[in-house]
């Protein structure tokens, strides 16, 4: 094994003292605190760049808003020990939900990202009609388990499967949503929940995801292969996640491995996510008479070494092998991420199966983390992104400007 390197250094953003950007600089002081609190008001005009009047003026506002509290004085040097704040977990809520073909998974995250509730319920019909009360019911009994949690409410983040608004693509086939083509997620479900309500790719959110609360945490530049029904790519550049034009960056079910291959409900024949994903898994094990409607099944024919599901994960890896170097070759990327609703295991088997890689840009003796690692989050990968949507519009900067800092 090469030797680790150490994680780089967490990145603040640079606050910017005029007046009319004050709103950029209270994201930048809860992110301050957020990744390296508690703190006290010098050390965050230091790390944010902001003058210590102006620190002050906000800690001030957002310890009266409840989002940061007071946890005592650190003792250094003479004089008056300063004052510490961090971020308050009760302070404020968000909700993530995915929308999946078959079923729909719920979260209630606190401001630190700690899981407070989580919920998955089968779904049989995924039409926006019947969608609707089902998301307004998992909202109510999320936010119920937690006294007060509605009115804290900072918004809600709903992912689904791409790619959006692409004719003949579109809510198409058993890996889309049928009955959303025509519709604008994020004004049709703000408007059904009363609250705004932020829309994103489900593999782009769980590549957030995995950043906010998995593997990722100390890498900047990854991809993350998105298991879920289908097959999706999530792609974080800098630290930020590519959407592309119209959302649809990373749709990567949809390459074309086997030209004149298996016919695919978009209208090509041999794409990726007919030999490599879930739903491919599932149609085999069904031809093969074998019924695995739920992740315990899976992981039993695992445990078991299915002949079936053995010749799977071999035929998946040798579609695989070649996308892995092709997405090192593109993005070059730290890593590559492996997750979704696979089970560890399995995605562990997956993993091992894909050597020999192909010679890329990303064929380095010395590496920080290996090429192809597992994530960390799970299932709820992608719901945990979804949360993670308003959750960025109160915590973190937009500007893209940022100072290297230790923790």
């Amino acid at each position: 094994m090469p030797r680790q390197k150490p994680s780089p250094p967490a990145k603040v953003a640079i606050g910017n003292n005029p007046e009319r950007n004050r709103s950029h600089n209270r994201r930048v002081v809860l992110d301050a605190v957020r990744l390296h609190g508690p703190l006290g008001r010098t050390a965050i005009a230091r790390l944010a760049h902001l003058s210590s009047q102006a620190v002050s003026n906000i800690v001030g506002e957002l310890l009266e808003e409840g989002l940061l509290l007071e946890c005592g004085r650190l003792r250094s040097g003479r004089g008056l020990p300063p004052v510490q704040v961090m971020v308050n977990p009760d302070g404020g809520m968000t909700i993530g939900i995915e929308i999946a073909p078959d079923h729909m998974a719920t979260v209630l995250v606190d401001l630190t990202g700690r899981i407070r509730n989580h919920r998955s319920t089968p779904i049989g019909d995924t039409a926006p009609h019947r969608i609707t009360p089902l998301l307004k019911t998992e909202i109510e009994a999320a936010c119920a388990t937690i006294p007060g949690s509605s009115e804290r409410l900072l918004g809600i983040g709903v992912v689904m499967p791409g790619p959006f608004e692409i004719e003949g693509m579109s809510s198409v086939g058993p890996t889309t949503l049928p009955g959303w083509a025509g519709h604008d997620p994020a004004l049709f479900l703000s408007a059904a929940t009363g609250r705004v309500t932020l829309v994103e790719n489900d593999a782009t959110a769980a590549a957030v995801g995995e950043r906010l609360h998995g593997t990722a945490r100390s890498l900047k530049n990854f991809c993350l292969l998105y298991f879920g029904t289908g097959l999706g790519l999530g792609i974080v550049a800098d630290g930020r996640p590519m959407r592309g034009a119209f959302g649809n960056a990373g749709e990567i079910g949809h390459v074309i491995v086997t030209p004149g291959g298996k016919p695919c409900a978009c209208g090509n024949r041999g794409c990726l996510e007919g030999y490599a994903s879930l739903h491919a898994l599932k149609e085999r094990l069904r031809v093969n008479g074998i019924a695995c409607d739920d992740p315990s099944a899976l992981e039993k024919l695992h445990a078991e070494e299915n002949p079936v599901l053995r010749e799977w994960l071999a035929e998946a890896a040798t579609y695989l092998s070649p996308v892995v170097g092709m997405l090192e070759n593109l993005f070059d990327p730290e890593s590559i991420i492996f997750g979704g609703a696979l089970p560890d295991a399995l995605l562990d088997d997956l993993i091992t199966a894909l050597d020999p890689l192909p010679l890329s840009v990303a064929s380095r003796r010395q590496r920080a983390v290996p090429r192809v690692i597992r994530g960390a989050t799970g299932g709820l990968t992608a719901a945990l992104g979804a949360a993670a949507l308003p959750l960025l519009e109160t915590m973190t900067p937009r500007l893209d400007t940022a100072i290297q800092t230790t923790p």
